[in-house]
């Protein structure tokens, strides 16, 4: 018996199929051997079995603990988000948007480590221009443009005394000799992960891989990509704006509620520690709403900016950026029901200033605020911030790390906090909107 699987995807058949139904490439479909028979179909002899070695047991008491020892970055809010620096054999999985700035950020956060960069994306001299751009020692940086996984593997090992860190550049553009089809596809990056991640935790150094994301911003290849690594982080920020936020879907030597925020400019990007970075001048005006949330145990403030205007199209538009289209969606549900605001009949457009996504549900209230003082062209209070989740009933719930956000707010003159502690419920907002 024999079976065909598709070179690029994986996907399997029990018959040769002309077009992958999983990937759509043509002429993918590979013919292999069942185990225990031959190319031809017929059953192979019974192969005698081999002798299996028990796996050897380790107490958990013996194991030395490699958080302890990290490697610094140097930048304190990259370090934040990874949870003190680098761990020795860990493997970082550093994806975002084309042009956001990965490239830039991992150059500057190595700068006082040895490095073996590998790029398959840019040259050497393109490299060399931007660290010395950013005033990077070039004599810490050994460059290699490989891109076959094999060869940068005993590159690594035979320069393994002489780094700290290695860096690859990116792992769809890198591709392995044992696997058919082009770099990139499913196969190849399950391949060269593993040997990478194999790597790294044979020699014991630490490793970020550059990987690419999807149109929805999601990493791009397998879900076994992200299964592999330690540490996956996303640079995530509007190409247009001056701000960088650093978030770590997954890690498994720190938290994933720490976000590291950055600034970018001609000289490189600088470290944001204003909380209120985000918010852009103090004039009252319709419409605008600053909200309070907390990432982690840090506590931030962004301004969030709703327009409602009545539409002339049969289908009233939604346009919303930086937060969630369906929790915007709830909202107007509940702003409808209990509030008693008719906007069916309003195009609405929803933005959170400087291109970040807000994730925390403490937003809520800020953004019905929004929204309600835009319908009625009312100016919220001056240095008014709002937190409070809202249910579906109307009522205003707590919030994660409330106490501190509210006292970070007075501490940053933002004197009138508009929260689960003085509003029970959304119908109490307009009298907050009113005393404006």
């Amino acid at each position: 018996m024999s079976f065909f699987i598709c070179s690029d995807c994986g996907y399997g058949s029990g018959s040769f199929i002309g077009k992958c139904p999983d990937c759509s490439a043509w002429n993918t479909m590979k013919r292999h051997a069942a185990p225990g028979s031959d190319a031809k179909g017929k059953k192979g002899a019974e192969k005698k079995k081999e002798a299996v070695a028990a796996a050897e047991l380790t107490s958990l008491s013996n194991i030395k603990t490699t958080t302890k020892n990290r490697l610094g970055t140097g930048l304190f809010e990259f370090d934040r988000v990874l949870g003190g620096g680098f761990i020795s054999g860990g493997v970082v999985l550093l994806t975002g948007e084309p042009g956001i700035g990965k490239s830039t950020l991992l150059l500057q956060s190595l700068k006082s480590m040895n490095v073996l960069y590998a790029s398959g994306e840019e040259s050497a001299e393109q490299v060399s221009d931007r660290a010395k751009r950013l005033g990077i020692p070039l004599g810490q940086v050994k460059f290699t443009s490989e891109t076959q996984t094999e060869s940068i593997v005993e590159t690594i090992k035979q320069h393994k005394d002489d780094i700290d860190i290695v860096v690859i550049d990116s792992i769809q553009t890198i591709y392995s000799k044992d696997v058919t089809g082009m770099a990139g596809s499913v196969s190849q990056l399950k391949e060269c992960a593993m040997q990478l991640v194999a790597l790294a935790k044979s020699i014991h150094v630490p490793m970020v891989i550059v990987g690419h994301v999807t149109k929805e911003g999601d990493v791009a290849g397998p879900k076994t990509l992200e299964h592999l690594v330690d540490c996956v982080l996303l640079f995530e920020g509007d190409k247009v704006s001056m701000h960088r936020v650093l978030r770590a879907n997954k890690n498994r030597f720190g938290s994933t509620d720490e976000v590291g925020i950055f600034a970018m400019h001609e000289t490189g990007l600088a470290e944001v520690t204003n909380p209120t970075a985000f918010i852009e001048g103090d004039k009252p005006t319709p419409g605008r709403a600053i909200v309070g949330v907390s990432e982690g145990k840090r506590p931030l403030y962004f301004e969030i900016q709703t327009l409602t205007v009545p539409t002339t199209l049969p289908v009233p538009r939604r346009v919303v950026k930086g937060v969630d289209y369906n929790k915007v969606q709830l909202l107007l549900a509940v702003i409808r029901k209990h509030l008693h605001l008719q906007m069916d009949a309003h195009d609405i457009y929803v933005n959170v200033v400087g291109g970040i996504d807000i994730k925390s549900p403490a937003a809520d209230l800020g953004i019905v605020a929004s929204l309600v003082s835009s319908m009625k062209n009312i100016s919220l209070p001056k240095k008014s911030v709002f937190l409070g989740e809202v249910g579906l009933l109307g009522e205003v719930r707590d919030v994660f790390f409330q106490d501190n956000i509210i006292k970070e707010a007075k501490r940053l003159s933002l004197t009138k906090v508009i929260s689960p502690q003085n509003t029970k419920h959304v119908r109490e907002l307009l009298a907050h909107i009113k005393s404006a």
